[in-house]
């Protein structure tokens, strides 16, 4: 490998890694929008909908920046059947229009990014 440069396995980091904590926020942000949720709850309904390939196991600084920025707001606390406090989170009407705002932001860098690679088409990937 060339000198100064790092591998994903250098930097302790992989491209998985860094998608996946810049994509948090919206995903966070789309699911409180169907309904309040605790953090485990949240974290298992990313890896189901995605079948397995979203899982994130540091969710809480996601949640605490959102709601520090006022787009999340802590809900009721309930005590689950083991006796766990689970504190439940909620969308606000910020956050709702934060969400609104990057899901279009999100559509036009991803689309960016297909339009500069021709859609993978020499790397094995499909048309679109």
């Amino acid at each position: 490998m060339a000198r100064g440069k790092k591998s994903d396995k250098d930097s302790g980091h992989s491209f998985e890694d860094y998608f996946k904590r810049a994509a948090s926020p919206m995903l966070v942000l789309y699911l409180l929008s169907e309904e309040p949720m605790y953090v485990y709850q949240m974290t298992q309904e990313l890896e189901r909908r995605s079948f397995g390939v979203y899982t994130l196991s540091l969710l809480y600084p996601v949640i605490y920046r959102l709601v520090d920025q006022g787009y999340l707001e802590e809900g009721d606390k309930q005590i689950s059947p083991d006796n766990r406090v689970r504190q439940y989170y909620r969308i606000t009407d910020a956050g709702r229009e934060y969400l609104h705002s990057l899901f279009p932001r999100y559509l036009k860098l991803h689309q960016a990014v297909l339009d500069i690679m021709d859609a993978g088409t020499d790397l094995g990937g499909s048309n679109r």
